[in-house]
C-alpha cells in the first residue's frame, strides 16, 4: 500500500517486539563466521526522527521504546543488545531517533554480510537510499513489491538468511499474499529463517493467519504474541502483535521466556495485557 508510512508508528510496542527478536536472530547467525543475508520485504524508511510531524502525531513510541529507554539500566539481559543497537542512533542519551528493521540489521552486519531491501513508497525509498548511501557494497535497495521480489533472491548464495515479512495489512489481500509468498519461499529455500509479523486484531483474517502459517508444514516454528491490552468493545484497533518464525534457533524459546513477562509489565496498558508463546523445534 503506497498510503502506508511507518513513521506514524515508529518505536511502538509492535516495533519493540519485532526488533528485539530480529536482533536475537542476527546475533545467533553471527555466531558463525559464514556470511548471512537479511532480506526485508517491506523495509520502510530505515530510520525515523521521533520529533517529526508523523512520529509525533500519535507518539506511539511513548507506549513502546520510550518505556524501555527510561528503564534501560534495569533491562533483562536478552534485551540489552537491542537497546544497545538503538543507542547507536542516540549517542547523547536522549531518545531522538528510532532505527527501523534495516538500520537495526545493519548494526549487526559484518563485512561479509548483505542486506536486500524492498520498499514501494517513493518517499520512503529515497530516505532508505540516503540511510545506506555509504554501504553500497553491502546493501541493495529496490523500489518494488517485496512479495514478488523475494522469490528472485531465493536461495541466496550464502544459503544462510533471515527474511522479514511485515506488510501493513491495510488490505485483506496482504494476509493471503503472506501465506502464498511464504509457501513459495519455503520451496525455494527450505532452510531459511522466516519471520512474519502480524497484528492482533479482532478481524478473522488476523486471527487465522498464525494457523494458516502453521499449516504450511515447517518442521520447526515458533509463534509469540504480545497483547498490550484487551480488545476494544467495538472490535476496532490493534491491541498487540505477533511474530511467527519458521526455522527459529533452538535457543529462542528460552530467551523469550525470560523477556516476555518483562515486556508485558513494561508495555501493558491494562490488566488484560499478556503474552502467548508456542513452538515446535526439531
Amino acid at each position: 500500500m503506497l498510503s502506508y508510512r511507518h513513521a506514524f508508528h515508529a518505536g511502538n510496542h509492535a516495533d519493540v517486539l519485532k526488533h528485539y527478536l530480529l536482533i536475537e536472530l542476527l546475533a545467533y547467525y553471527s555466531r558463525k563466521d559464514k556470511p548471512w543475508w537479511y532480506i526485508d520485504t517491506h523495509a520502510g524508511a530505515g530510520c525515523y526522527a521521533l520529533d517529526s510531524e508523523q512520529a509525533a502525531r500519535n507518539a506511539e513510541f511513548d507506549g513502546g521504546i520510550a518505556r524501555l529507554w527510561r528503564d534501560r539500566a534495569n533491562l533483562p539481559e536478552p534485551l540489552k543488545a537491542y537497546i544497545a543497537a538503538v543507542e547507536q542512533f542516540n549517542p547523547h542519551g536522549r531518545l531522538l531517533f528510532y532505527p527501523g528493521s534495516p538500520a537495526l540489521a545493519m548494526t549487526q552486519a559484518r563485512e561479509q554480510d548483505r542486506l536486500r531491501l524492498f520498499e514501494m513508497h517513493p518517499a520512503d525509498v529515497e530516505l532508505l537510499q540516503q540511510t545506506f548511501a555509504r554501504e553500497t557494497d553491502q546493501v541493495v535497495v529496490r523500489r518494488s513489491d517485496g512479495f514478488a521480489g523475494l522469490r528472485g533472491l531465493l536461495p541466496p548464495p550464502t544459503r544462510r538468511a533471515v527474511v522479514l515479512i511485515d506488510p501493513p495489512y491495510e488490505v485483506k489481500e496482504d494476509y493471503r499474499r503472506v501465506v502464498d509468498t511464504l509457501k513459495d519461499a519455503m520451496k525455494r529455500f527450505a532452510s531459511g529463517t522466516y519471520v512474519v509479523w502480524y497484528p492482533l486484531l479482532a478481524r478473522p483474517e488476523a486471527r487465522q493467519l498464525p494457523e494458516r502459517l502453521a499449516e504450511l508444514g515447517a518442521e520447526s516454528w515458533l509463534d509469540v504474541r504480545l497483547a498490550v491490552k484487551g480488545p476494544s468493545p467495538d472490535g476496532f484497533g490493534m491491541f498487540g502483535s505477533g511474530l511467527f518464525v519458521i526455522n527459529p534457533p533452538w535457543v529462542l524459546p528460552e530467551r523469550l521466556e525470560a523477556v516476555m513477562p518483562w515486556l508485558v509489565k513494561a508495555l501493558g496498558e491494562d490488566d488484560e495485557a499478556g503474552f502467548d508463546l508456542e513452538h515446535h523445534i526439531e
